[in-house]
């Protein structure tokens, strides 16, 4: 058997939590600061870094201090991590197959609906500013619902077979933050919809797919869409296997440092997989503050024309 250099879990989430800037500030090398953020390099080499992490503007690819060592030291992983930790970090073993534990998976536990889910309704359409012709549809399929214990918006997914699998929940109230997935949810089967076509959509989250889907117009209905309920690239995947159709792949994440970290992550296993993409970045955050801009600039016009047509020459 082979030799590798085993290191533990605390020296890998040491190494992967290293700060770069001061890894980069005691080889000598100078750093811009810029609020919360450093940046590093000049022109189309500047890479944006903040604690751990980092993110090249101009190849559109990030990741922690172990991968920027690794990229922009030219050094292998055993040589970052050696290079992070110190010399005598790592063990040297013969490679033994591991034999994984089987992880409990906790039980799925749906909540409760409401049998009329008007809140639920009034926050996406007035609140979130999604249109009816949008929401009527996923509240027929039964893709939208109300929870019965503090009205909660549901997002629900189901498996190829029908079977419900997955919740994520979202307040209704304009003072609370909640927002999550129902305990043993499955991520494969997050927030989904599958049309005919060969375009899969990829979001964050289930108020953003619809959004995108509400500034689409007619005919959105040929295409698929998925929500994340995060970062995670499961329900990806498992759209691509469960709807062959599929032949292209837009990420659509949010305009923010996680949104571009995982889309450079999926954007690299879908290379590896030979799977066509392309990206698309709201212009706010994310795609209902477009979508909430949008309605604004509609307003703001309307008004204007009102306003001209009022006017009066003596």
């Amino acid at each position: 058997m082979s030799e590798f250099v085993y290191f533990t879990p605390q020296e890998k989430e040491a190494a992967r939590n290293a700060d770069i800037a001061e890894m980069l500030e005691r080889q000598g090398e100078r750093l811009k600061r810029s609020g919360s953020e450093y940046e590093w390099g000049e022109g189309s080499e500047r890479v944006t870094i903040r604690g751990n992490l980092w993110y090249h503007q101009y190849e559109q690819k990030g990741g922690n201090a172990v991968s920027f060592v690794q990229k922009f030291m030219d050094k292998t992983y055993v040589e970052a991590m050696k290079f992070i930790l110190g010399d005598g970090a790592g063990e040297v073993k013969q490679a033994e197959p591991k034999q994984a534990k089987p992880k409990e998976k906790r039980q799925f536990e749906p909540p409760m609906l409401a049998e009329e889910p008007r809140k639920a309704y009034a926050y996406l359409n007035v609140r979130r500013g999604i249109p009816k012709d949008v929401l009527v549809p996923f509240f027929k399929k039964k893709l939208i619902g109300e929870t019965k214990k503090y009205a909660n918006v549901a997002f629900m997914g189901y498996d190829i077979g029908g079977n419900l699998k997955h919740v994520n929940l979202r307040t209704t109230y304009a003072n609370s933050t909640f927002k999550g997935n129902a305990p043993g949810c499955t991520p494969e089967y997050s927030f989904h919809y599958a049309g005919q076509g060969e375009k899969l959509y990829l979001f964050e989250a289930p108020i953003d797919m619809l959004s995108f889907i509400a500034m689409k117009g007619d005919g959105w209905q040929d295409h698929s869409y998925a929500a994340c309920c995060g970062v995670s690239d499961k329900v990806l995947f498992q759209m691509l296997k469960d709807n062959p159709n599929i032949k292209k792949v837009f990420l659509c994440l949010d305009n923010d440092w996680a949104g571009r970290v995982a889309e450079y992550r999926i954007a690299e296993k879908l290379k590896e997989n030979g799977l066509e993409f392309n990206i698309k970045i709201p212009k706010g955050k994310d795609w209902n503050d477009d979508l909430l801009a949008t309605k604004e600039q509609v307003i703001l016009r309307n008004t204007e024309v009102s306003e001209c047509q009022g006017l009066r020459y003596s």
